[in-house]
């Protein structure tokens, strides 16, 4: 199976799309959904096109809080079959799908003597419930361990930079973490073409209807109509522009990206209760180069909906505040090194707050023939592209993600193109040569995550952009 993408199979593939080659299923957006879709349907044997206007990965899926979740807080909000599917599809992609992308996450929950008693049983509770999901869904428990509480000290062991003035102990339970959101995009995509997929990035779906699309080669500059036997729209926040049935509340959130050794974090999250509040949390994420990510915000976006949503000093200063009433040195702005928000798809529902929206998937049949899915989290992604490719109605045998395990690429040990850093001149050589990059953003800020830092990103802007450039320049040849 060739599961290279580049430069020159993208050329071939979309010749033979605009010499009218029709496809039995056209997949429109390059996100987790989207990809998913296409490797679904490319596995049950089906020919398939997939289109993205910018690049894999683009919106929200690289914007996540990269957690792989057991559905805990739809628990919390009452909806126990959506937390059981959650723990499904999380026990799936830890252990037979993408077990080399995720790694077993302890998260702390910090209790001390301002922590509410009805807060502390409610968290408790919750922990236990969401392990019976756990057992539930057949996940081991050597893979995710049982929820425990542990003392003060444990707590400070775990999580060093932890504030101990009044601490008590913690609740210690597991979840998920993804190495990277839009590693497991490219991973999904390459599998995908594996199995035949066309992923074409950089060719934007202007219109749609149920026998395909009129399409425009972004760096061609060229439009032509890509026919197909049936069209999925997996386009997110961005659906509706499509099809104007669909009707979406997107909600911003927002994440800081932080010096985790600087705050004395390892291994172990941070879960943080917000102020006023039984069932929301801020979370400090470590990752392994040593940065963290503290999110996650919950809020409308009114108004067009950006390329690259920003995050407003609002949530910074909030994200600020609730971080640092758990940790012994308070958060400032001076140490903030980054910043990114992701857009949630939300399917409108009434006019309450995006937070109190579920999180469930919406798959829908336009009147033209399209199928819309929207709305849903990462962690279902499979889940959503299974549903999607089954209300096409084609006639295929039943969906096989189950049991395909994502492409993993080879570790090469090379010189890092930051020193100290993780990222060599081997994985940007291979973002163009195998994994479809076509550009340098796409290398600095989907393929490796070096644009989340901007010193990290002007640092090795010179020499990303001198490999990118050869590479592309012998036509995805190096």
């Amino acid at each position: 199976m060739d599961t290279a993408l580049n430069v020159a199979r993208r050329a071939r593939e979309l010749a033979e799309l605009a010499d009218g080659r029709t496809v039995d299923v056209l997949v429109v957006g390059g996100g987790v959904t989207g990809v998913g879709a296409a490797l679904d349907a490319a596995a049950r044997g089906l020919s398939v096109a997939l289109v993205e206007a910018r690049d894999l990965a683009f919106g929200t899926s690289r914007f996540s809080s990269k957690l792989v979740h057991g559905g805990l807080r739809y628990l919390a909000n009452g909806d126990v079959a959506l937390a059981y599917e959650s723990a499904v599809e999380r026990g799936v992609l830890m252990s037979r799908v993408a077990p080399h992308l995720i790694r077993t996450l302890p998260q702390l929950i910090p209790l001390t003597d301002r922590t509410p008693a009805r807060n502390a049983v409610v968290a408790r509770a919750g922990l236990h419930a969401g392990d019976l999901l756990r057992r539930a869904a057949r996940t081991s428990g050597k893979l995710l361990p049982p929820p425990r509480r542990v003392s003060a000290a444990e707590a400070v062991a775990l999580v060093p930079g932890l504030r101990r003035d009044g601490l008590r102990g913690g609740l210690l339970s597991f979840d998920g973490q993804l190495v990277d959101d839009a590693r497991l995009v490219v991973a999904l995509a390459r599998t995908a073409a594996g199995f035949g997929a066309r992923i074409l990035t950089r060719v934007r779906a202007e219109e749609l209807d149920g026998d395909g699309a009129l399409v425009r080669d972004v760096l061609g500059e060229h439009s032509f109509r890509l026919r197909a036997r049936s069209v999925v729209n997996a386009t997110g926040v961005w659906a509706g522009e499509l099809v104007d049935s669909v009707r979406l509340r997107p909600s911003r959130g927002s994440h800081l990206v932080l010096d985790g050794v600087r705050l004395g974090l390892t291994g172990t999250a941070l879960t943080v209760p917000i102020p006023g509040s039984l069932n929301r949390f801020a979370l400090l994420l470590p990752q392994a180069n040593g940065r963290c990510y503290l999110g996650l915000t919950d809020e409308p976006l009114d108004g067009p909906i950006p390329d690259v949503p920003t995050v407003p000093e609002s949530d910074v200063d909030f994200l600020l505040d609730v971080g640092s009433s758990a940790l012994a040195r308070p958060l400032t702005r001076d140490d903030v090194i980054g910043r990114f928000a992701g857009l949630r798809p939300l399917v409108a529902s009434g006019s309450g707050k995006t937070a109190d929206l579920s999180r469930r998937h919406a798959v829908v049949a336009g009147p033209n023939g399209v199928v819309t899915v929207v709305g849903g989290k990462l962690t279902t992604y499979r889940r959503m592209a299974k549903d999607a490719i089954d209300a096409l109605g084609l006639a295929t045998g039943p969906s096989r993600t189950k049991d395909i395990r994502l492409f993993r690429h080879s570790i090469v040990d090379d010189e890092p193109v930051l020193p100290g850093g993780t990222v060599t001149r081997a994985d940007v050589l291979r973002a163009v040569r195998e994994e479809g990059a076509l550009a340098v953003e796409d290398v600095l800020d989907r393929r490796t995550r070096l644009g989340l830092v901007d010193a990290d990103r002007a640092a090795a802007l010179p020499e990303v952009t001198e490999l990118v450039t050869k590479c592309l320049a012998e036509f995805g040849r190096c």
